[in-house]
């Protein structure tokens, strides 16, 4: 009899890894698409990023491309790590100032940050694992 969650170890991972791709990939096109890329480069110039323009073109070209690519499950393990060192300079750069909370108790925090680096470590050791067994 099969019980909760429903699914299978393997199946749950790929939803923890398609659902991650899809939130980088939604939230670069938005990016784009709301025409926020120079309020976000001027944002991070007052917090002391050189060449900020460019900087932001690279973090939404490589939250494109990178979230299409872990979507169809290639190059999974560099991807997390690229995806890492972002959230990582997110939380440095942005996150850390406006405290722990994202919602409800804050603004802005580097609770949502934290999350998606454990399911990013979560999707790179379960493509390590899935490489070795096959």
């Amino acid at each position: 009899m099969h019980r909760y969650p429903w699914i299978s170890l393997t199946r749950a991972l790929a939803v923890l890894r398609i659902t991650v791709a899809l939130l980088f990939l939604a939230h670069a096109v938005m990016r784009v698409a709301n025409e926020s890329v120079v309020q976000f480069a001027h944002f991070l110039g007052e917090a002391g990023l050189p060449f900020s323009h460019a900087a932001v073109w690279l973090i939404t070209g490589f939250e494109i491309v990178g979230g299409a690519l872990m979507l169809a499950a290639r190059h999974v393990r560099l991807l997390s790590a690229g995806f890492i060192v972002l959230l990582l300079l997110g939380i440095l750069l942005i996150h850390r100032h406006f405290g722990w909370f994202v919602g409800e108790h804050g603004t802005g925090g580097s609770e949502y940050s934290v999350a998606l680096l454990a399911a990013l470590l979560v999707i790179a050791a379960a493509d390590e694992w899935s490489t070795v067994r096959t």
